[in-house]
C-alpha cells in the first residue's frame, strides 16, 4: 500500500457558549480546525486534524500544518501509511520540530492502519484498558447561581470533576476557586487552571490562600522551573499541562517527582505515537495522566477516545469531549458520550470520516 495524495481542509469551529476565556487575557469564540485526509493506492482513506485553542495561535499554526504538509508530502507520497514508525522516522527527518502540524498526519496513518487489519486503533495501541473514560467539564465564570446552575447541568449528564479556569487576577482566582470548590458534591473532584496565568508570587499567594481547601492546581505558571518553585512552597497536588512536550519532560518529572498528574495533549506531544511512547513511560512511573489535545472536533475526540482507552484505567484522570464545544463539526459520526464518559468506537480504524460538506474546499492539494 501507498500514499498517493496528502489533502488539506481548514473549517471554523464556533465555541458553543459563546466566549470561552482562561488564562492571562486569552479568549476563544471560533478555532480553526485544519484536517488532513490521506489517500492510498488500495482506496483506503485516513484522516486526522489538528485544532489550536486560543485566537492568538490560530492563523500561525493553521498556516503552519499547511506549510509542513507541503514539505512533506514529497517524501510521504509512495510511502507505505501503515508503517507509522517508518512516517514518524521520515517526518522527523525532513522538518525537526512543528510536531502539532504531524500530528494529524499521523493519525491518519494509524486511521489506515486500522481499517487496513479491520481493527480499531485502540487495540493496535495495546487494547481497551479503560472502557468509558470519565470527562471533565469547565466551571463557568459567573455568579456562584450561575455556576452552580451550570454544575448541575453537567451532574446531570454525569460528569463528576471540574476544571476552574483561573490564572487572570490572582486575588479574584482565590475568591473563585473557594466559591467553586465549596459547591462540590461527594466523590467529585476540582481542578483549579491557570494556563500559565501566574507569576510565581502570584501562584504562591493563591496556593498558601486555599490550602484549606481539597483541589488540584493546575500548570500554575509558564515554565516547568517557575511551577517547581511553586511546588516546593505548596502541598497542594500539582497537574502539570502546557510545559509537558516530549519524553525528556516526562523524564524530568519522574526524576524530581515533579508532578502528581501529567496532561498529554497529543498535539503537543507532536502526535498519537509519540503520545503513547510518553504515556506509557508515565504510567511506568506511577504518574496517572489526562488524555487530552488542545482543541478540535470530531476527529480530533476520536483519536483522543483511542488513546484514553488504551490507558490503564487506575492512571487515567480525565479526558475530554472536544466535540461537544462547538457548534459545527469536523468529521461523522462523533465519538459516543454517555453518563459523563467518553467510549472510542469499535470500528476498523479511529471511525470517524471526514465531515467534508463541513469542511468545505480543500485548502491544498498534495499528489
Amino acid at each position: 500500500m501507498k500514499i498517493t495524495g496528502i489533502t488539506i481542509y481548514r473549517t471554523c469551529l464556533p465555541y458553543v457558549g459563546g466566549s470561552y476565556g482562561w488564562g492571562r487575557g486569552n479568549r476563544i469564540e471560533n478555532a480553526v480546525a485544519t484536517v488532513v485526509v490521506i489517500d492510498t493506492d488500495a482506496g483506503l482513506q485516513g484522516c486526522g486534524e489538528f485544532t489550536p485553542c486560543g485566537e492568538n495561535y490560530m492563523v500561525a499554526h493553521s498556516a503552519g500544518v499547511e506549510a509542513t504538509a507541503r514539505l512533506l508530502a514529497p517524501a510521504l507520497i509512495g510511502e507505505d501509511p501503515r508503517q507509522t514508525a517508518r512516517i514518524e522516522w521520515i517526518m522527523d527527518t525532513v522538518v525537526q520540530g512543528h510536531g502539532y502540524a504531524k500530528a494529524p498526519i499521523d493519525a491518519a496513518c494509524w486511521d489506515i492502519l486500522g481499517k487496513s487489519l479491520g481493527a480499531p486503533v485502540w487495540l493496535l495501541l495495546g487494547g481497551r484498558l479503560t472502557d468509558g473514560a470519565p470527562l471533565y467539564r469547565v466551571a463557568p465564570h459567573g455568579s456562584r447561581e450561575e455556576t452552580l446552575q451550570e454544575m448541575e447541568r453537567h451532574r446531570a449528564a454525569g460528569y463528576r470533576q471540574f476544571q476552574i479556569k483561573v490564572g487572570a487576577d490572582w486575588a479574584l482566582d482565590i475568591d473563585r476557586i473557594r466559591a467553586t470548590v465549596s459547591l462540590l458534591k461527594a466523590g467529585e473532584r476540582a481542578l483549579a487552571d491557570a494556563n500559565q496565568g501566574w507569576h510565581v508570587d502570584e501562584a504562591v499567594r493563591v496556593a498558601r490562600a486555599t490550602r484549606d481547601l481539597d483541589y488540584v492546581l493546575e500548570q500554575p505558571c509558564k515554565t516547568y522551573a517557575e511551577c517547581q518553585q511553586v511546588r516546593r512552597r505548596t502541598d497542594l497536588p500539582m497537574k502539570l499541562d502546557e510545559c509537558i512536550t516530549g519524553i525528556r519532560t516526562a523524564q524530568q518529572v519522574v526524576q524530581d517527582r515533579g508532578a502528581e498528574i501529567c496532561c498529554l495533549k497529543i498535539s503537543n506531544l507532536g502526535g498519537l505515537s509519540k503520545a503513547r511512547r510518553v504515556r506509557d513511560y508515565l504510567v511506568e512511573n506511577r504518574i496517572p495522566v489526562v488524555a487530552e489535545d488542545t482543541w478540535g472536533g470530531e476527529i480530533a475526540t476520536a483519536t483522543l477516545a483511542h488513546f484514553a482507552a488504551s490507558t490503564p484505567e487506575d492512571f487515567l484522570v480525565n479526558t475530554t469531549d472536544l466535540h461537544n464545544y462547538n457548534t459545527r463539526s469536523t468529521g461523522l459520526p462523533g465519538p459516543h458520550v454517555e453518563d459523563g464518559r467518553l467510549f472510542a468506537p469499535d470500528t476498523p480504524g479511529l471511525g470517524v470520516s471526514p465531515d467534508f460538506r463541513s469542511l468545505g474546499e480543500p485548502v491544498a492539494v498534495h499528489g
